[in-house]
């Protein structure tokens, strides 16, 4: 009895490990620390946050499952360069997976879920004009909150790989725009949403999310190649914190 309680919080704590370097890579990609193409040897990726090839291994499986990471057989695996065919494909499912979102919230938000939904907004405001990549990964946020008061776990996972896929869309093609739009859209969708305007939800979300892709889907943005044990530096530090 006492093996197997001791195997269990071994695999507890190896799982618990793995979610965490995994959470802290999925951010540096997302925050644009690691630009589209970078190579993610296992032994570079696992010496970067102090943890096995077998750890590192899980999480770049789980992270090319949501598109964030390209591995192709006998190549190394690198951060996901999708093309643009492949980007517009991406938002046209997230149309459609947000537009039930907003159907089932259309009315029903509680008073709490205003007040976070509103905090978030907040966030995203203070962000405006400071930084191009936490503007980018709030206003993903955003939409990945929406879908977890859903509570439907299924539409929960699908729109988080999907925001997060177009956040990595974004970095790789975005150009200059001012955040203060997508705020802005923001603020009408939760106003629509608990007014209980389910149409005019729907249309304002629908609008916005063109409006992201059409801000987003243009020039390739140069990069310059880092060391990567030194891009994660701060991701492993975030790690440890925790």
């Amino acid at each position: 009895m006492t093996e197997q309680k001791s195997s269990t919080k071994r695999k507890s704590r190896a799982g618990n490990l793995a979610d965490g370097v995994y959470q802290a890579l999925r951010l540096a990609i997302i925050d644009q620390a690691l630009p589209s193409g970078t190579k993610l040897p296992e032994d570079s990726v696992g010496e970067a946050f102090g943890v096995s090839r077998t750890v590192v291994r899980s999480v770049l499986a789980r992270l090319t499952l949501e598109g964030l990471v390209s591995q192709r057989p006998n190549k190394r695996a690198e951060v996901a360069s999708p093309s643009l065919a492949e980007a517009r494909g991406v938002f046209q499912v997230r149309r459609g997976l947000e537009r039930t979102v907003i159907e089932i919230l259309a009315g029903q938000l509680t008073a709490e879920q205003a007040r976070r939904l509103e905090a978030h907004v907040v966030a995203e405001e203070l962000a405006q004009g400071r930084d191009g990549p936490e503007s980018i990964r709030l206003s993903g946020d955003f939409h990945m909150l929406l879908a977890s008061m859903t509570a439907n776990d299924l539409l929960i996972r699908y729109v988080r790989e999907l925001a997060s896929r177009c956040s990595l869309i974004l970095a790789l093609y975005g150009r200059p725009h001012s955040s203060e739009c997508a705020v802005n859209e923001h603020q009408e969708i939760i106003g629509a949403l608990l007014r209980g305007d389910e149409p005019a939800a729907v249309k304002l979300m629908d609008e916005h999310l063109l409006a992201v892709a059409t801000r987003g889907l243009l020039d390739l943005k140069p990069t310059r190649e880092r060391e990567l044990k030194h891009l994660l530096a701060g991701y492993r530090e975030r790690l440890t914190a925790n």
